[in-house]
């Protein structure tokens, strides 16, 4: 798979091949682009597919030919997850749990989703009487509806529920009061609501004038009549009259005659609800509650519903909707509802034995999944060396993932509080990777893992992603890993590939002038340093470059005999050497070398480079003309600082001279390691800062 990524951020164009089924390591130093890579990538993915805020700067102000981000090569993947930052900031850590959705991350496995498949298929005669069943689907929301205008207390029904706000004062609308008769064809309509709303408003601009805010008529005499409409009615209290009675209207004959009787005379009432009202309202809401809940038992039902150790032919039969219990809905029209709901339970209570083992076999699984997630997750917190342990906690569809430390036995809320930075993103990307397992993205980027991380804890990262059960860890997923850090590259590639059965694709991104170009990685591209420095010997077209990596090789193997000596004093510039190994002066100085040394460690010099005088290459060293034309000569960014090195100049920026100083120092050098100059590991702005400086210099 080749994914090519154009004018994204500082990337003018990139060609990223991806192995498929394989960890794919893309090495690259900071700056290169890879968190863009990977931005580039999700987004391009997205719904929206729009890459705008990926534009670069250089192309904000003026874009002459209106270059925009693109990238090509992705019909082939339709769902891609992105582990960074943003990841760990909104899906992991929450308060009640670590990870969202734990029940459907950690339980809902394939194998249980068959089992559940199963259970629903046993007890499908009844979901199938909920399915596209208007006539049910609309008693059960005007059911809940009631339900809702009534809220019950424990002295029974809450003044502040918008039924007993309707009905509290009675029923104005019916019983319109003494004095406003003449209102009636408005309060009476079917938009009385607004017209109760119009008018009142209306009386607020009464004082400005003895003058009708409505018709402009003289209306001194009026105005207290016009007031009492305000006083009397209100439009929020008039909308849940209405709301009340339409409610009790729709569900009619679900009602048994005599509660239709009762509830006409309470929605009718002249002066509002007496104790004796409100004690059947409490009776209605009651049996309407239980019966919602019933029905939407049956609608929801499984495996979940029957409780650990629960039998399922005893429990199924208390399921069944008995009107003895529903008196006030004991109609014609609601056993008409319930007779196939009761007909299709016990079409299932024939089927009990067989329900009864598939919920077994699912509980089994669950607990098989929950016991071996904690061990997992458990086992890699242990030998990375954190004091941490998780549990899966609670009921079924209620389980969570909970944080635990080792030395206290309740359960932490979230994590954000507890863990340190790195323990975070340890957690992080191994919740992740339990996402991935269950959403199974068509590809999974890894953006800059691990790179914090020392070495032990990167390994026990990389262990815990790639090396279990394919079914339980990344491996032979599509992984992209983009990292600054070799380690990984060195331990799936190199060292541990046989552990890793073979299953990493590894490169080198390069970024030079906004061109990313891709080098791969093979085993035998990863060698000791020492390696990497005698090849140098045979391949360096400079003798000048030869003799740097030479006296690197004696640095490795710790050899500061004769030729480390000569070397040493030869990059330094002396003509007269010194020797390291001898004592220092009073003057704080070390001695003039040896001659019979000198010419020992010079010999020996000139068994690995015919013709070595030193007198020559010191000329040659010397001489800023001659370094100057060698370091333009270079082709690799490790040979430039090397050179630069021999220039003795300085950089301004402080940072930027660090990075020079201990890129030459051998102590910085991996014992394995890519071969910085085939490679071009320095970054392009470093090499751009030295090019400035002896650009000025000379």
């Amino acid at each position: 798979m080749n994914i090519e990524i154009k004018n994204c951020n500082n990337i003018d164009s990139a060609n990223i091949s991806l192995a498929e089924n394989k960890l794919n390591i893309k090495f690259a130093p900071n700056g290169t682009g890879k968190s863009t890579i990977a931005k580039a990538i999700v987004l391009g993915t997205a719904e929206s597919s729009d890459l705008s805020e990926l534009i670069p700067f250089k192309l904000r102000d003026s874009n002459p030919g209106q270059k925009t981000p693109e990238i090509i090569g992705m019909d082939s993947l339709q769902n891609v997850m992105c582990f960074n930052e943003e990841y760990v900031s909104q899906f992991v850590f929450n308060q009640d749990e670590l990870l969202s959705n734990s029940f459907d991350i950690f339980i809902k496995t394939d194998a249980y989703k068959q089992k559940e498949h199963e259970i629903e298929e046993l007890v499908s005669e009844i979901k199938l009487l909920f399915m596209n069943n208007q006539e049910l689907e609309s008693l059960i929301s005007t059911l809940k509806e009631m339900g809702r205008a009534f809220k019950l207390t424990k002295s029974g029904i809450s003044k502040s529920s918008t039924g007993m706000k309707g009905l509290a004062n009675g029923n104005k609308i019916q019983h319109i009061p003494a004095g406003l008769e003449a209102y009636q064809p408005f309060i009476q309509s079917q938009n009385s609501v607004g017209w109760v709303d119009w008018q009142t408003k209306g009386y607020e601009f009464a004082e400005l004038s003895d003058s009708c805010p409505f018709c402009t008529a003289h209306a001194t005499d009026k105005k207290e009549k016009i007031k009492r409409v305000g006083q009397e009615y209100d439009k929020n209290t008039i909308k849940n009259l209405l709301a009340i009675i339409g409610v009790i209207e729709r569900l009619g004959d679900y009602f048994s005659e005599e509660a239709k009787s009762k509830l006409s005379t309470i929605t009718t009432l002249k002066d509002g609800l007496e104790k004796e009202h409100e004690a059947f309202l409490v009776t209605v809401k009651t049996q309407i509650d239980n019966l919602v809940e019933k029905l939407e038992m049956l609608r929801t039902l499984s495996g979940f519903q029957f409780k650990d150790g629960e039998k399922v032919a005893e429990k199924l039969p208390s399921y069944k909707l008995n009107l003895e219990f529903f008196s006030e809905l004991k109609s014609n029209k609601t056993q008409e509802t319930i007779k196939p709901i009761n007909a299709s339970i016990d079409a299932i209570i024939e089927k009990a034995g067989q329900l009864q083992g598939k919920i077994n076999q699912q509980r089994i699984e669950i607990q098989r999944v929950v016991e071996k997630h904690q061990k997992d997750i458990n086992g890699f917190l242990s030998y990375a060396g954190y004091s941490y342990k998780v549990e899966i906690a609670g009921e079924d569809e209620q389980a969570q993932l909970k944080l635990l430390h080792l030395d206290y036995q309740q359960h932490l809320n979230g994590g954000n509080q507890h863990l340190s930075f790195g323990e975070r993103n340890a957690f992080a990307i191994v919740l992740f990777m339990y996402e991935c397992l269950s959403k199974k993205p068509d590809l999974i980027i890894l953006d800059d893992p691990i790179s914090s991380f020392d070495k032990n804890k990167k390994y026990a990262i990389l262990e815990m992603l790639f090396r279990r059960d394919a079914d339980s860890c990344l491996k032979n997923k599509t992984v992209l890993m983009l990292t600054h850090d070799e380690e990984p590259i060195i331990d799936t590639v190199k060292s541990l590939s046989h552990k890793f059965n073979n299953q990493t694709s590894a490169s080198f991104l390069k970024l030079k002038g906004g061109q990313i170009d891709e080098y791969d990685i093979k085993k035998d591209d990863i060698q000791t340093f020492a390696k990497i420095c005698r090849n140098t010997l045979g391949s360096a077209k400079d003798d000048i470059v030869k003799l740097i990596y030479m006296r690197r090789n004696y640095e490795i193997v710790d050899d500061k005999g004769g030729a480390y000596q000569v070397l040493s004093n030869l990059l330094h510039k002396r003509e007269r050497a010194i020797d390291t190994r001898e004592q220092k002066d009073q003057d704080d100085n070390y001695p003039e070398m040896n001659a019979e040394k000198f010419s020992s460690g010079c010999a020996e010099i000139g068994r690995q480079l015919a013709n070595f005088l030193y007198s020559i290459v010191l000329d040659r060293v010397s001489d800023t003309n001659t370094l100057k034309s060698l370091y333009d000569a270079s082709t690799n960014g490790y040979e430039k600082l090397q050179i630069f090195r021999l220039l003795d100049l300085d950089a301004e920026n402080s940072v930027i001279q660090k990075f020079i100083n201990e890129t030459y120092h051998i102590e910085n050098e991996f014992i394995c390691q890519i071969d910085p100059a085939k490679y071009d590991t320095i970054p392009e702005y470093v090499i751009a800062e030295c090019d400035k400086i002896i650009g000025n210099a000379m």
